[in-house]
């Protein structure tokens, strides 16, 4: 029997360089390789850290339309969006019911804060929620496998437990799910050496223009080897070009020597923009036709509506309600 597969990508921001190696490719990977897959944009957990209506709706679209340019198919995979499915919030306040706070405390974004302030003052309830949300996502669609990267694992572990603890009470109703160790791309480098972060300000974005990437990618950290010198592989530009598979031959050259930091940053902008030219052209066209957009995230809302109704019922029969 096929295993059910989901994963969900937060809209935060402009989709980056970072998003694309490190979420977006291995999600539309995913839905290519499993038969019974659900990809969502998780807008209500963005809502943690984006409040302006606007920002919250064009990071959704352009999320959307980030993974459609790359090659999902909505054919082939259950694509919504989080809000559009009003099972997953009725599940998650049935869930905080089996959820205790001391699991809630050992939450990794919760400890962070925390630790970060000396107290909670700064916490908002929906940060302190979050492992349930994400456990009701999961739960909802009966899933079998989520696909995360080490740092997400506690989330599943947190949904197993939330689902055991309901299954010791009203019997076998929840499929307590487990976690894939994904094989993504390791941390991305941004211009300045340190992991490719929007809070950083060293991203590359995926859908500017291609001057401003060029202009980016000249930006990119370097030391003062002559251009004569062989290059270490250990270089931000470096791991920038590892990215991409045309650099090959451009990888050879400046680590043999022989080749200076600016001209092997012209020859990386030239192949990023290469690489990025097809989805530029496709995303644009996706973003200037919103409404054909929302006709598919809510054909896959209807789909995953459909499955989720059925769980639903389920937990609500085995309660009683």
């Amino acid at each position: 029997m096929a295993k059910t597969i989901l994963t969900g990508i937060k809209p935060t921001g402009h989709p980056h360089i970072g998003n694309l190696f490190g979420m977006i490719l291995p999600a539309i990977e995913l839905t290519k390789k499993n038969e019974d897959s659900f990809l969502f944009i998780a807008n209500i957990h963005a809502l943690n850290s984006v409040k302006e209506r606007k920002a919250l709706a064009d990071n959704t679209h352009e999320v959307a339309a980030a993974l459609l340019a790359f090659g999902l198919d909505p054919s082939r995979t259950t694509f919504y969006r989080q809000s559009d499915v009003p099972e997953v919030f009725e599940l998650t306040s049935i869930l905080m019911n089996f959820s205790p706070k001391g699991l809630m405390n050992r939450a990794h974004a919760y400890k962070a804060l925390f630790d970060r302030d000396g107290n909670d003052d700064n916490v908002n309830m929906g940060l302190y929620t979050y492992p349930i949300l994400m456990a009701a996502d999961i739960l909802i669609m009966d899933t079998d496998v989520v696909p995360v990267g080490l740092d997400q694992k506690q989330h599943i572990e947190i949904a197993r437990d939330i689902a055991n603890s309901f299954n010791a009470i009203y019997g076998n109703v929840l499929k307590p799910p487990v976690e894939a160790i994904s094989e993504q791309v390791g941390t991305v480098i941004g211009l300045d050496g340190r992991k490719m972060s929007k809070s950083y300000d060293n991203v590359i974005a995926l859908f500017e223009s291609p001057d401003e990437t060029a202009k980016k990618i000249m930006k990119v950290a370097t030391d003062s080897l002559p251009p004569e010198a062989p290059k270490p592989g250990d270089t931000a530009l470096y791991k920038l070009m590892e990215l991409f598979p045309s650099t090959v031959d451009l990888r050879r050259r400046y680590l043999a020597g022989g080749l200076g930091y600016g001209d092997a940053k012209k020859e990386l902008a030239a192949a990023v923009n290469e690489y990025l030219f097809e989805p530029r052209a496709r995303f644009a066209e996706l973003m200037s036709d919103p409404d054909a957009m929302e006709l598919a995230l809510a054909a896959g809302a209807n789909k995953a509506r459909a499955r989720a109704s059925k769980v639903l019922k389920r937990v609500k029969d085995a309660i009683g309600l």
